[in-house]
């Protein structure tokens, strides 16, 4: 069984090359970007495998960076 892994706000932005938060908040806030599977107290948080398919369809550049 695959084990889920997630990724908060800070996670993605690291993952994105070090953007700031209010770039961070738009991005995830855009209608292609996918849907948080909760919303915590401490913030949203995403599947992993989900935000990695996005940058690697929108952000192939990224694709390449470590993570």
């Amino acid at each position: 069984m695959a084990q889920l892994r997630l990724m908060g706000a800070h996670e993605i932005r690291v993952r994105l090359g070090g953007i700031s938060r209010q770039r961070t908040y738009q991005i995830t806030q855009r209608a292609d970007f996918p849907k948080p599977l909760a919303d915590l107290r401490a913030g949203k948080v995403w599947r992993a495998e989900d935000v990695e398919a996005w940058i690697k369809q929108r952000r192939p550049h990224q694709d390449d960076l470590d993570h």
